[in-house]
């Protein structure tokens, strides 16, 4: 098994140019399955799920041309639901966003149970609910979800149980074939459920609302192939910014869309990280004495969950006492345990609440990355601890980073593969 391995304390310097969205890509990767005609995906981020998902594509009958490095065309024309490959849907949670288009399409699907981080419970009981409300057949039988729409899906008002993406994603991929008029409430906001609207209006959707709690989408026959460039990851930008900030070093970052990161950025601004946004850029600057803050997770435009763990290590350089509130998952905490070996002042209140405090030094020690954004904030620690830390299980950080030891090595960081 590979790991990293860090020697800290060296100050950050350069720039970093961000990659695409690997939470996007999941979702534009199964739109392209909406039409009969090629469609070409630009800017896709190169980490393992998305390699996974291109080869699902690839075993159910796509025809896969890869144009540039980061630039390919699919032509799903003969794509076979029956086709798809179970151990390679199982290893990731993405892949459920297929069940979408291949009833769109098909009118049935058989699949596996999907995988994906161990953050906690993470059931598709919402996805599924949705589903049966807009008139899908659900049967779990032997570890398989099989899936029967009617043959003719008729458009319906759907409440979401609660603001999920891929529940979102899911059903608009669903409605954008149906009949008649579809209403999605409580529909998610985030960044990559607006990218596939974008994606889904240049197939020729009619799509209102992306953005915004309330979709409205008038049905088609049939959609055509688009060409698409994939969002820059704001997750991505979040780590960099942070790495800059807590190794006091100074840096641009390129390829941003601030507009993602609203109240991320803001809240880092009440910590003392000093930066500045200029269009699609964030200026990085030397910062020092950062102050302590309570971090709510909301749903889009709220703190995102994704970036607590990357915020929580900040938090341990913040002068005074921190909390941090995540609702959506009982174990979203498993690397504030690897930041106690490494001698952070952390506890855990429940599975929900934390308390950090302030300023504490901290030393290189063997940790473990259970998730990709524990994985990534544990990185994060191991550029300011004092002497080396090992990072095991790195396979979860490369699920949604590309080359992320290459990306920091050249803006100074002393990291290597072992």
């Amino acid at each position: 098994m590979e790991k990293f391995l860090i020697t800290g304390g060296t100050p950050l310097s350069g720039e970093d140019e961000i990659s695409g969205y690997k939470n996007s890509a999941g979702a534009i990767l199964a739109a392209t399955l909406l039409s009969d005609s090629p469609s070409i995906i630009d800017n896709l981020p190169l980490c393992s799920d998305v390699l996974d998902q291109i080869e699902i594509l690839k075993q159910m009958g796509a025809e896969i041309e890869w144009i540039e490095q980061r630039k390919i065309k699919i032509n799903p024309k003969n794509i076979h639901p029956e086709k798809i490959p179970a151990s390679l849907f199982e290893k990731m949670r993405v892949s459920v966003l297929l069940v979408g288009p291949l009833l769109a399409k098909f009118k049935r699907c058989k699949v596996p149970h999907p995988g994906g981080d161990k953050i906690g419970l993470r059931p598709i009981s919402t996805h599924l609910i949705a589903l049966k409300d807009f008139g899908v057949k659900i049967e779990e039988k032997d570890g398989f979800y099989c899936f029967e729409a009617p043959e003719t899906i008729e458009g319906r008002r759907i409440v979401l149980k609660e603001f999920s993406p891929t529940a979102t994603e899911i059903l608009m991929m669903l409605a954008v074939l149906s009949k008649g008029k579809t209403k999605i409430e409580l529909a998610a906001g985030e960044p990559q459920v607006q990218d596939l609207g974008i994606l889904l209006e240049k197939m020729g959707a009619n799509i209102k609302g992306v953005g915004t709690h309330t979709i409205e989408i008038e049905g088609k026959e049939k959609l055509n192939g688009a060409e698409h460039s994939i969002f820059p990851d704001p997750l991505e930008a979040g780590l960099f910014l942070i790495a800059f900030a807590i190794t006091k070093g100074e840096g641009k970052i390129k390829n941003v869309i601030p507009d993602h990161l609203t109240m991320f950025l803001d809240k880092l601004k009440d910590a003392g990280v000093n930066f500045e946004i200029k269009d699609n850029e964030i200026l990085v600057k030397k910062s020092d004495n950062f102050k302590p803050l309570r971090v709510q997770i909301l749903p889009y435009p709220g703190f995102p969950t994704d970036l607590q763990p990357h915020t929580s290590v900040l938090l341990t350089q913040c002068q005074g006492k921190s909390i941090i509130h995540d609702p959506l998952y009982e174990n979203r905490f498993q690397h504030l345990h690897e930041l106690r070996k490494m001698g952070a002042d952390i506890e855990v209140v429940d599975p929900h609440r934390a308390l950090i405090f302030g300023k504490k030094e901290l030393i290189g020690n063997k940790i473990n990355a259970s998730d990709i954004r524990a994985g990534a904030a544990l990185i994060l620690a191991g550029l300011i601890a004092k002497g080396e830390t090992l990072i095991e299980n790195i396979s979860q950080i490369e699920r949604g980073h590309e080359k992320i030891e290459e990306k920091l090595r050249k803006i100074g960081a002393q990291i290597k593969r072992v």
